[in-house]
């Protein structure tokens, strides 16, 4: 089905006709919540309805996608816009390359990029590919292919260098990072904020501060980019980590200057850094600010300003946040719930904990592994160690909100594994271990070494241990060995 292209048309979607889709794309998509299953349902039934759709409709519904990690619907969106006809930009091939790598994997992402027309290969694409390596923490790739950019005397901008500068700061390499600004002044590459903020990040990272503090000032005198607040929430989180708090706040003073357009973000930030720096009037200060300005104020934002609070111990004013915002909320967020759960438990404060946790209950925010796990912390902390194994099997039996699997802590394991070794439980240890078989697919020579010991201990017999420990691939220590000897009678 041929699809309009035209940028030139009205961005209207009030008055199309029967052959379009009747509302915007992302609209529809999102009519039925913005899980990635109703955002999936309502895709195909776009796609079954051969209802036309705007380019430009395409791309925003991708780009709102691709902000909420919805990459397989995005993709395949993708993908059937092609099959229709629409014609794709080098632009939009980078984009439908990162999607690939998301949904698919890296390899079909580079058969991606090696299938494009020649034409297509330009410094957008190979940029999209290196992004990617980035992301996968790729690095003998993601050099190689920059290498490739500049043999091939590709227009470079500043965002392959800020790729590879973000692969070496997560892999722990921030020393490689002044070698790449060098490099990128050597070549006439502009820097960028984003530029400037991870070589601060990399100053940092080495206890270099007063070269932190020659960033600003060199950034300050090239003129071409404008600091903006995320620079200084940069600068002011750096002082916090260095234990400089005059310095920070001073950096947070800059912060508020640059929020001309009253960013959320920028308003959270600000309260999480001045919480960091033990500063709670400041905090309350700037969350009357931030209420001002977004008089429904989101979850997001009580979620956080209440989590600082729990941090700097002022329960009661974390307490009357929470109450704010459960009388206004239209959605009860456990997450919120959690953070005042979970101060609660830390302070030994258990009924109030158990109270709450019902109360979102019957609001409908069933409690998630995140509730159980601080209920498992407290039951170890405490010695209850039956509660904290009961608790486990609630978090591994809910999982993760994701989708994938709740696994407890190796210390959690290690502590109860410990703990029926010592009561000499049998049973109780070997219960534990299906609990933890729903959720780990191996568990392990220190967990079969505890049941060993555990078995011992207790002086019963196993016969089909050697079996059970052949069947998980597990090789034992030599004591354990000996153990075995022990306890593998008929």
């Amino acid at each position: 089905m041929a699809m309009m292209q035209q940028f030139g048309r009205t961005k209207s979607v009030t008055k199309r006709s029967s052959k379009y889709v009747e509302e915007a794309l992302y609209v529809w998509l999102f009519k039925d919540g913005g899980s990635e299953l109703s955002v999936c349902q309502k895709l195909n039934e776009f796609i079954k309805s051969r209802k036309r759709v705007f380019k430009w409709e395409v791309g925003d519904t991708l780009k709102k996608l691709r902000q909420r990690k919805l990459y397989y619907p995005a993709l395949k969106l993708s993908e059937t816009m092609a099959k229709r006809g629409m014609n794709k930009t080098v632009s939009d091939q980078a984009i439908h390359l990162d999607l690939v790598a998301k949904a698919r994997g890296i390899p079909a992402a580079e058969d991606y990029f090696k299938n494009l027309p020649e034409s297509s290969k330009n410094h957008l694409s190979y940029g999209a590919l290196l992004n990617c390596y980035c992301k996968e923490l790729m690095t003998e790739e993601a050099e190689a292919l920059l290498e490739k950019m500049k043999e091939l005397n590709l227009p470079l901008t500043s965002m392959p260098y800020n790729s590879l500068m973000t692969l070496y700061s997560k892999t722990a390499k921030p020393e490689k990072i002044p070698a790449i600004i060098q490099e990128m002044k050597g070549c006439n590459v502009m820097l960028d904020s984003y530029s400037y903020n991870v070589w601060m990040r990399a100053l940092a990272a080495v206890d270099d501060i007063s070269g932190v503090e020659r960033v600003i000032d060199e950034m300050k005198r090239d003129g071409r980019v404008a600091s903006d607040w995320t620079t200084y929430s940069n600068l002011a989180s750096i002082y916090v980590d260095a234990g400089m708090p005059e310095k920070a706040e001073n950096a947070l003073s800059e912060l508020e200057k640059k929020n001309s357009h009253r960013d959320l973000s920028a308003f959270q930030f600000l309260i999480t850094l001045y919480g960091r720096t033990g500063n709670l009037l400041e905090v309350h200060r700037v969350w009357r600010s931030l209420r001002l300005a977004f008089p429904k104020t989101a979850n997001i934002s009580y979620l956080n300003m209440i989590q600082v609070l729990v941090n700097l111990r002022d329960l009661p004013g974390a307490e009357k946040c929470f109450r704010e915002w459960e009388s206004r909320c239209s959605t009860y967020d456990i997450r919120v719930a959690n953070v005042l759960i979970g101060a609660y438990a830390k302070e030994g404060m258990l009924e109030k904990a158990k109270e709450l946790k019902e109360q979102a209950r019957r609001r409908g925010a069933k409690p998630n592994a995140k509730t159980w796990e601080i209920f498992v912390d407290y039951y170890l902390k405490n010695a209850e160690y039956d509660l904290a194994v009961e608790s486990v099997a609630n978090a591994i039996s809910i999982g993760k909100g994701d989708g994938r699997k709740w696994i407890p802590s190796h210390e959690t394991i290690k502590t109860l594994m410990e703990h029926f070794e010592q009561t000499k439980d049998v049973e109780g240890a070997e219960g534990f271990l299906e609990i933890l078989k729903k959720a780990m697919e191996s568990l392990g020579a220190e967990v079969f070494e505890s049941l060993i010991r555990t078995y011992a201990a207790a002086g019963k017999s196993t016969p089909a241990m050697r079996h059970r420990l052949k069947m998980e691939n597990v090789e034992v220590s030599e004591a354990s060995k000996k153990l075995l000897e022990a306890i593998c009678v008929e």
